[in-house]
């Protein structure tokens, strides 16, 4: 019996009065269970994603805890307009679900997190940009071609996900959301990608593959060793992620070249008995770690810091040079990342030699201002970064640091620097 076998007949056997949490995803269910119901005194997150549920009962309005709803997996059609009823709701996750509507009145009003990915959506109502506490919108994977003009007020929208849909352009008022700071586009029209680089090949038979160090939304990692070298191999699972699609993902990194403060590729994989897509890359050494955890249910756009960590201002200088000079070299690649955040940077845990990674929401960098536009929203995503490690050091930092944070934070997009810029104006 699995875990959420147990749930459910626990659930039916009245098992779990006061439950906050209930989880009976991948079951198969066709009618959300009865029991349900009687949780509403106290039920906060209720996953039932990998069901077969077509709706969402009524009476699930009287959940009035419920802050989390995660229905990935299911053939809703249409975003459940009853959890626009749940006073408490601020995060839905329904990626994969067979949308083809999302009524204005499935919208809760305080909703922070929305993500509809992989879905087949053509517009979303104006409603969604009237929700003030809205953080991070998901929507890679869908048929859009516009998003609602109200968004151009949603001044807290800090992540936004619009990859491989149907844009010819990107909204202009992108400049004007004095938040955003993490974008993936990549896959639309309005990206000009270019021939996708080749880069070196690999034949399969060359590697021979070893333990499965790490995995992500778009693939696996393992190390491997090629011609008696150590590396490390992504193989791609191929399917949409929130982020866009994986073959975007290994032309971002082998356009990008070599950096030492990017991860970088080595050579495409040719020849994978599966027909797998893959990418290998340099292998770093064992005990370099994330600098931080993703962000939780609760921080939604913030990483999770061990509490532990507290770093010598040198050394958090150095990370934020380090990671602001890969993203620079980006930029000047005509290459957006998209996902700068801590969890995505690498580090050996003590000096600050670090290394940025994951260029699944990467995309190239449209010429003239939308592209320096787009380059002043991920300079947002650096300072956050830079604040970050500054928060962490006990010792008394340059003045100049915080200055410099703080210029690349300013809501007004236009006036923060290029990142060469910022870097420029980092203290020694």
């Amino acid at each position: 019996m699995t875990a959420a076998e147990a749930t459910l007949a626990a659930l039916r056997r009245g098992d779990l009065a006061g439950t906050r949490v209930l989880r009976l995803a991948g079951l198969g269910l066709r009618e959300v269970p009865a029991e349900i119901l009687g949780l509403a005194e106290s039920l906060e997150l209720l996953d039932l994603s990998g069901n077969a549920l077509e709706a969402l009962p009524p009476g699930l309005a009287r959940c009035r805890r419920l802050r989390v709803f995660f229905g990935s997996g299911n053939r809703f059609g249409r975003l459940p307009p009853v959890l626009g009823d749940c006073p408490a709701l601020g995060q839905v996750g329904c990626r994969g679900s067979a949308l083809v509507e999302v009524p204005a009145e499935a919208l809760a009003p305080g909703l922070r997190w929305l993500t509809l990915t992989d879905n087949h959506l053509t517009a979303l109502p104006p409603a969604v940009g009237e929700r003030p506490a809205l953080q991070k919108l998901m929507l890679s994977g869908n048929r859009l071609e516009r998003l609602p003009p109200g968004l151009a007020g949603a001044g807290r929208l800090e992540l936004l996900r619009i990859a491989a849909n149907r844009f010819e352009s990107l909204p202009p008022w992108l400049a004007d959301l004095p938040r955003l700071a993490w974008l993936a586009m990549a896959g639309n029209p309005c990206e000009d990608a270019g021939p996708a680089p080749a880069g070196p090949l690999v034949d399969w038979s060359a590697l021979t593959p070893g333990a499965l160090l790490g995995e992500g939304a778009s693939g696996r990692i393992h190390a491997a060793s090629w011609a008696g070298r150590p590396v490390a191999l992504k193989l791609f699972k191929g399917s949409m992620t929130s982020d866009g699609l994986p073959e975007r993902e290994m032309a971002a990194c082998l356009a990008a070249g070599a950096h030492p403060h990017l991860v970088g590729a080595l050579g495409r994989l040719a020849g994978h008995p599966e027909a797998l897509q893959g990418l290998v890359m340099p292998l770093l050494p064992p005990d370099w770690r994330p600098l931080a955890g993703p962000p939780s249910l609760e921080s939604c756009s913030r990483d999770i810091y061990d509490p532990a960590l507290r770093l010598a201002p040198a050394v958090a200088l150095r990370i934020a040079r380090g990671i602001g000079a890969a993203a620079a070299h980006l930029h000047a690649q005509a290459l957006l990342h998209g996902d700068l955040y801590a969890h995505n940077v690498l580090w050996d845990g003590a000096a600050g030699a670090a290394v940025l990674s994951d260029l699944g929401a990467a995309a190239c960098l449209p010429s003239g201002a939308m592209g320096m536009t787009l380059q002043r929203l991920e300079v947002r995503a650096w300072g956050l970064l830079l604040g970050e490690l500054l928060d962490r050091c006990d010792e008394p930092l340059p003045a100049a640091a915080r200055a410099v944070e703080r210029a690349c934070v300013q809501p007004a997009v236009a006036a923060r620097p290029l990142l060469a810029e910022a870097l420029a104006m980092l203290p020694a």
